[in-house]
């Protein structure tokens, strides 16, 4: 079933992309911004790079975006398989030995994850447009406080998993929804803090690093050490289980230091922002917009 997803997802994405072509209509540059086409200053690619290094908020955000990569990219590997070695270690299911072997699991971990995707980017949206009323560093200090409490339900998974399957998709679910609430918060964040024409690069270097330093080596990091623990003592099914459990330990301590970054995001953020709408002044000939 794997491969047909496989050959059926291309055609998805070309099907999007034939209908954003034809029926989306291409803005004016800028005219979202509300200085239109009246910037004519452009700076080099270089100078582009130098300054989004020294956005403390940029950094930040982006080091945090990475964290989330990470353990999604992991989970997605391996969450399923932690799940079915516990329906072997409760002896509700048989070992695989050949493959393909059952998709149940990741039938359903895909779907709360389609579902969680969802679900996080409208709460996240929702919450940080009512906490904005409270604080204007509404934005980061949400991400920080979903990702830090969704490394404690994460960190539940494996605690229950052991005695109840639906406890840990309970627990998943509710992870999972915390950790995506920040999603669309993030790209808010970088619009915020980067100048108009510094945002093409901003955001496609935010995904690279994201993906680079996050779910590119993730899934590869949690099976050598899940590996590597399975080599220390005598092979079994309890410990199969327990070894790729421990190894998946990692993420929410990732998920924490994630939350950290946006704590340290929340501390430049006002200052960033200030910066930001500055530059942009003098090319627009307009008053600075405070949000």
């Amino acid at each position: 079933h794997k491969y047909l997803l496989l050959k059926v997802s291309p055609m998805l994405g070309l099907t999007a992309g034939i209908l954003i072509l034809v029926f989306v209509p291409e803005p004016k540059r800028g005219c979202a911004d509300q200085i239109g086409g009246h910037i004519k200053t452009r700076t080099s690619w270089l100078c582009d790079m130098k300054a989004l290094a020294k956005n403390r908020s940029y950094v930040f955000s982006s080091l945090a975006s990475a964290a989330v990569s990470f353990a999604t990219g992991a989970f997605g590997i391996w969450i399923p398989q932690y799940l079915f070695r516990a329906q072997v270690v409760q002896k509700t299911a048989v070992t695989c030995t050949y493959q393909p072997c059952s998709s149940k699991d990741s039938l359903i971990f895909g779907a709360i994850t389609c579902v969680t995707g969802l679900l996080g980017v409208v709460i996240g949206a929702v919450t940080t447009r009512l906490c904005r009323q409270k604080t204007e560093r509404a934005d980061p200090l949400v991400c920080a406080v979903s990702m830090l409490g969704s490394a404690i339900f994460i960190c539940l998974i494996f605690v229950v998993a052991k005695k109840s399957i639906a406890g840990a998709y309970i627990c998943i679910f509710i992870g999972e929804t915390l950790l995506f609430l920040n999603w669309a918060i993030t790209a808010d964040i970088l619009m915020y803090v980067v100048i108009p024409t510094r945002r093409a690069t901003a955001v496609a270097f935010q995904g690279f690093t994201s993906h680079l330093l996050g779910d590119a080596g993730s899934p590869y990091l949690i099976g050598l050490i899940s590996d590597s623990l399975q080599e220390s003592y005598a092979t079994s099914v309890l410990w199969q289980f327990l070894s790729l459990g421990y190894a998946l330990m990692l993420c929410p301590f990732v998920i924490v230091l994630g939350g950290m970054f946006f704590l340290a995001t929340a501390l430049f953020y006002l200052d960033d922002r200030e910066k930001a709408e500055q530059q942009v002044d003098p090319l627009s000939g307009q008053p600075s917009i405070k949000v």
